[in-house]
């Protein structure tokens, strides 16, 4: 298959949102109608692929890589291992946290993957990304013209969609240079009080849809513990009828914007619509969030953007976390 004809899809979110989770269901559901997946986790946790491979953590090309002393002297089979249902699995890797560059990984996965065909005969390829925002070695899936299609895990919560209106924000950045589009948000439910209509309005407002409202259910952590998605552990239950139906849309989307991100105050004003912001104090955590995630990701996109320009010089040294 040729490049043209692979669609590369991104997950992004909240730290503890389930879009790992969410994910791995997903596109679990997508193999099952015969769509060919290639997963490339983005976290240096490697967590992206627990749920397809059965195991609590994949070897990372960063890993090897540092073993070996290059990423040259990897195979292809030694990081790409085949799931359930045939779904290709490889994890970039990072550093421990306050080591080094955590985007390093990401970088040189792709870069591997790419020169040694893992894009080849697979119909998507999907990056389950670290991060509340889009900057530095985190973008890397769009800053590079790689995924085109991003969609965001959020909930009624707080947190949850200020993360989601800051990672839309990030893809607009890239939106005109690197022809990435917003595919949607997905709900991934809290219980929060009219929190599906709450997301549809906020989707409205960063000029995309809810894609899809994944209700909350105890038998996606019971999965979970066994390591197993919810397609494999009951595949004749209703979340598993949910997450077919996620599939589904997105395998079938064709509504792909370039988002318009919203004001921290019209942001504001919509959560004490909703009653989800009811005091002045958390409106004050709120936008002293705001201005911590703005500072925290200008900080990253120098530091970041600097490493990714050494490593496409060759002058970034593989250290093993």
């Amino acid at each position: 298959m040729s490049d043209e004809k692979i669609r590369q899809i991104a997950f992004y979110g909240k730290g503890g949102i389930g879009k790992s989770t969410t994910s791995q269901n997903t596109l679990a559901a997508m193999a099952e109608v015969g769509q060919r997946i290639l997963i490339v986790g983005c976290d240096p946790k490697a967590d992206s692929t627990r749920l397809i491979l059965h195991c609590k953590a994949q070897t990372t090309v960063l890993h090897l890589a540092a073993e070996r002393g290059a990423v040259e002297d990897i195979e292809l089979e030694e990081v790409v291992i085949t799931g359930f249902r045939d779904i290709r699995c490889v994890e970039s890797g990072g550093p421990e946290p306050g080591v080094g560059c955590a985007g390093r990984g990401i970088i040189t996965a792709i870069n591997f993957l790419e020169e040694n065909g893992a894009y080849s005969d697979v119909d998507f390829v999907s990056y389950d990304v670290l991060g509340d925002v889009v900057c530095g070695g985190f973008a890397m899936p769009i800053r590079e013209g790689k995924a085109q299609e991003i969609y965001i895990v959020t909930s009624g919560e707080m947190m949850a969609m200020f993360a989601a209106n800051n990672i839309a924000r990030g893809v607009l950045k890239y939106a005109h240079t690197g022809g990435v589009r917003l595919g949607g948000l997905i709900c991934n439910s809290r219980k929060t009080d009219r929190e599906d209509e709450l997301i549809e309005t906020l989707a409205a407002r960063l000029s995309t849809q809810m894609i899809h409202f994944v209700p909350r259910d105890n038998i996606v952590q019971h999965a979970e513990l066994r390591r197993m998605t919810v397609n494999e552990y009951a595949p004749d239950s209703n979340q598993a009828h949910e997450y077919r139906t996620l599939a589904d849309k997105i395998i079938n989307n064709t509504n792909l914007a370039v988002p318009t991100p919203i004001e921290m105050d019209e942001l504001e004003e919509l959560l004490i619509e909703f009653g989800i912001l009811e005091s002045e104090e958390n409106a004050a955590k709120m936008i002293a969030a705001a201005d911590a995630a703005k500072e925290a990701e200008n900080k990253l996109e120098d530091a970041e953007g600097e490493a990714l320009e050494a490593l496409k010089k060759g002058n970034v040294e593989i250290v093993a976390s």
